[in-house]
């Protein structure tokens, strides 16, 4: 897996690569926030380790134009920023973990694990091949959906929504990345649509009795899963 480590501290960051490529990852690494981002644009990272306070552009603010374009890749922050605001301020801004300063070699290893398990954001699977979570399936190219033993018709736009909820299961999907996947920057329609669309969508895949798995978040987007991620 492909890790992208940014931070200034060469005395950190050397050591820190040639730990992470002996796991077996394989590190690229930036001193800066300019380099970190255009690094980040490229893609094919499956984690952004990235500090906080750099020069040039911020760790937060490289968080925040990749969660803006729509880029999900985990992202963890290391800082020595410490208090709770902090904490909320790093969260708010797209990052998926917080790792303060200084930190045991052990406890950042394994919050890496966590997070390349969680998810790794990918590609859309081929036309052809179907989309499974739980007891839903998904059959893309025919925009159908299959759930306790009913075929359910999708229209284009259901199925582009449910193929997004389905790739990155358990993650806030906030509702500029959703508009932004849907229509793009161009042409996105009013502020009701998406919800409509979600409506609609939740009433063909949780009929009734099914277990719901479109999750509201308040004043945020929403998470597709379980309800238990």
């Amino acid at each position: 897996m492909n890790i992208l480590l940014v931070d200034d501290e060469i005395e950190l960051t050397d050591p820190l690569s040639r730990v992470l490529e002996r796991e077996g990852y394989r590190v690229d690494v930036a001193y800066d926030g300019s380099q970190g981002r255009q690094l980040a644009a490229r893609g094919g990272y499956d984690l952004l380790i990235l500090d906080w306070m750099l020069p040039e552009l911020s760790g937060v603010e490289i968080c925040q134009e990749l969660r803006r374009e729509g880029d999900l890749t985990p992202v963890l922050f290391l800082t020595a920023k410490d208090t709770l605001d902090d904490r909320v301020c790093g969260l708010d801004a797209g990052a998926d973990d917080y790792l303060v300063k200084p930190f045991e070699l052990r406890e950042l290893l394994a919050r890496v694990r966590a997070q390349l398990r969680r998810s790794r954001p990918g590609e859309p699977p081929p036309d052809d091949e179907r989309m499974r979570f739980d007891d839903l399936e998904l059959d893309c190219d025919n925009q159908l959906a299959y759930r306790g033993g009913r075929s359910i018709e999708l229209s284009e736009k259901e199925t582009q929504l449910l193929a997004y909820f389905m790739r990155y299961p358990g993650q806030l999907l906030s509702h500029e990345q959703l508009y932004q996947h849907l229509w793009g920057s161009d042409r996105q329609p009013s502020s009701n649509v998406l919800a409509a669309q979600i409506r609609l969508l939740r009433r063909k895949i949780e009929a009734s009795g099914d277990k719901p798995l479109i999750h509201t978040v308040y004043g945020k987007g929403y998470r597709f899963g379980s309800g238990n991620e």
